[in-house]
This record gives C-alpha cells, sequence and structure tokens, in this order.
C-alpha cells in the first residue's frame, strides 16, 4: 500500500499564497492626499453678463480661483478619490444699457465622491487617467444693485442652497519623486442635476427683488409673460469647468 505525505501540496499551497499576497503588495496599491490650486470656469446657464442676471435667464458669473483638498486610494489600477473643493465666481456690470450696475459674487464648497480609471505609459512617469464623481454642493454669496430700475440698491446675501450633482475629470499623473507627484487635472462640473428648485426668500411681500437672492435654478411657478416680479421661466443648468494643478504626497 502506497501512501504520500501531505506535506508537499501543503508547501505548495502556502508558497502559492505567499506569491499572491506578494503579487498584490506590488499592485499599486496607494494612498496619497494633496492640495491644489486652479481656475474655475462658468459653463452653461452658470455663465452670461449681468444683463443676462437681470433678465433672469442666466446667472451672469466670471472665472475665479478654485482651491482643492484631495485624497485617493487605488489598487489594481481603480483609485477612489474624494475632494473638497472652494470656488469663486463674480462679475460686475450693468444691468439694462445705461441703467444701474450690478455686482456678483457666488462662492460654492463641493464634495466630490468617485473612481478614476488609470492608463499606464511605459518607460514614462507620467499616467493619464479619467474618473466621474458625485457631488455635493453649498452655494452662497452676494448681489449689490446701484441705480437698477425695479430694484432697491443695496448689498443681498445670498440664501445658502445645496444641490446634488455629478462631474467628468481627467488628467495625468506625473511623477516628481518616490512619495510626491504632480496632478495636472481638468473636470466638468454638472452641480445642480437635481433638487433644482424655486425659493421666495421673503413671503410678506411680491416684489421683483426676490428673484434675485435665492438660487432659483428651478422655473418661478408664478411666471407670466411681462410680469416684471415673477420673470424667470426656465430651469437653469448650473455648470463649470476647472482645471488645476495638485501636489499629491503619499505611498
Amino acid at each position: 500500500m502506497n501512501s504520500r505525505s501531505p506535506f508537499p501540496s501543503r508547501t505548495f499551497s502556502v508558497l502559492l499564497l505567499l506569491m499572491l499576497v506578494a503579487a498584490l503588495a506590488q499592485a499599486q496599491l496607494r494612498f496619497q492626499i494633496g492640495a491644489g490650486v486652479g481656475v474655475a470656469i462658468p459653463a452653461s446657464d452658470y455663465a452670461g453678463t449681468t444683463m443676462d442676471f437681470y433678465s433672469g435667464t442666466k446667472y451672469g458669473l466670471g472665472s475665479g480661483l478654485n482651491l482643492q483638498a484631495k485624497a485617493r486610494f487605488g489598487l489594481l489600477g481603480l483609485r477612489l478619490t474624494g475632494e473638497v473643493d472652494y470656488s469663486s465666481f463674480s462679475r460686475s456690470g450693468e444691468a439694462q444699457p445705461g441703467q444701474g450696475t450690478i455686482d456678483l459674487s457666488q462662492k460654492v464648497v463641493a464634495i466630490k465622491l468617485g473612481p478614476e480609471f488609470y492608463m499606464g505609459v511605459p518607460f514614462a512617469p507620467v499616467t493619464p487617467y479619467i474618473g466621474i464623481n458625485v457631488a455635493l454642493s453649498t452655494f452662497s454669496g452676494q448681489v449689490q444693485f446701484r441705480g437698477v430700475p425695479k430694484v432697491p440698491s443695496a448689498t443681498y446675501d445670498l440664501a445658502t442652497a445645496v444641490r446634488l450633482g455629478a462631474g467628468f475629470n481627467g488628467g495625468v499623473l506625473v511623477t516628481l519623486g518616490s512619495f510626491t507627484s504632480l496632478d495636472l487635472g481638468i473636470s466638468y462640473d454638472l452641480m445642480n442635476a437635481s433638487d433644482k428648485a424655486w425659493e421666495d426668500t421673503d413671503r410678506t411681500q411680491d416684489q421683483r427683488l426676490d428673484s434675485y437672492l435665492a438660487l432659483n435654478d428651478n422655473r418661478d411657478p408664478f411666471y407670466k409673460a411681462g410680469d416684471e416680479k415673477h420673470f424667470i421661466n426656465n430651469a437653469r443648468n448650473i455648470n463649470a469647468f476647472q482645471v488645476k494643478a495638485t501636489i499629491m504626497v503619499g505611498l
């Protein structure tokens, strides 16, 4: 009767497991954190002029500063990223030709979470990537009217609003050292992809000013053609580009 010791097969199994663990340890398991700066560029209905803002067709904002903190965890070519972004937008101009001026400013703080997909370039210190995310954005700001028809001259605060959105991004990671890289990226954010709303911040009065004191990205339910107090007749999309550079440090 022949018998074989289980030792060789057990040894082989252990060696195979150790090899698998070692392979995983070498498979781009990374954690990075970093901070960056860039420019935020309004798009779609978020852009335009102060005349567009006064007429209610667009928000009329211009480009501004973007600051961000970013964290990235990656394994086997897929990385999950989280970001906290601060963006500022502003513009000054006339309400109508020769009829008063408007100073606009808005600030957006966004929390983003989503995957990134990486494409290695052999023998090059760069790694291109693309990604998608979901984002929770908080809007605040101010508007100042001076000599504008049908609106009292003063500085007003925009009611804080929160919107759920999504975004798409891409870029390239440039290796600077063993633990440091430069993340050069661009993104396009749909900041109010859902939860559009109309808000009347002062229900004790019915006045044109009400349309300017909240985000009001949905159609005014009281809109009537030719009504000077209720003049926003379409939902408005709040989109923006971001072009940024981020220093990332980690394993």
